[in-house]
């Protein structure tokens, strides 16, 4: 069992009979009170995102889990097909609502970590697990223009996953970039174009 102190970003954990994903938490203690946790989960079988608040006595299952690589192929028509990365011609399609906000960062044949959840001797994909740091080619990116420096000096670019992100003034469109995918911020320029 997990309790409220467990509950950490990327936790799985049964709440209700469902398998839910901690997406972000903060804890908050008020004086004589006791502490909570406030959290926004994400329902790994519908998508859906909710705020909860869960308090020092709450205790949840935590998710039997099993976790293998799988290599993300392509995207069409808000299908994402993913495969065996040993065989690829087991291949599998995974719907936006198990991805959630993660299709912002998939790239064509990058190899990923799937989560697959353990039910009476069934297994089936309820998350996957991003590096933590991936290269990404901007495709769309505004000139800079000199002394434009009112908004602190960043600006907004398009990535090839089609994700916008700030990034400095000197990034220029065909630059690659390091992206952090759990934070979704700018780390810093790989390739120069």
């Amino acid at each position: 069992m997990l309790s409220m102190n467990d509950l950490k970003r990327g936790t799985l954990f049964i709440l209700e009979g469902a398998p839910f994903e901690v997406l972000e938490i903060s804890h908050s203690h008020i004086g004589r009170g006791g502490s909570s946790t406030t959290a926004r989960v994400r329902h790994c079988m519908t998508g859906q995102v909710l705020t909860k608040t869960f308090k020092q006595s709450d205790a949840f299952e935590e998710a039997d889990i099993t976790k293998r690589p799988i290599l993300f192929l392509y995207d069409h028509r808000g299908e994402y097909v993913f495969c065996d990365p040993k065989d690829r011609a087991k291949r599998f399609p995974l719907s936006r609502e198990i991805l959630g906000d993660k299709t912002n960062w998939l790239k064509p044949n990058t190899e990923l970590t799937a989560v697959f959840l353990v039910e009476d001797d069934s297994e089936r994909i309820i998350s996957i697990i991003l590096p933590i740091k991936m290269d990404l080619k901007v495709i769309e990116a505004p000139p800079a223009i000199r002394g434009d420096t009112a908004q602190g000096g960043a600006k907004s670019v398009t990535l090839e996953t089609g994700a916008k992100i700030s990034v400095p003034l000197f990034i220029s469109q065909d630059d690659v970039v390091r992206v952090n995918t759990e934070t979704g911020l700018y780390a810093e320029r790989v390739i120069k174009a």
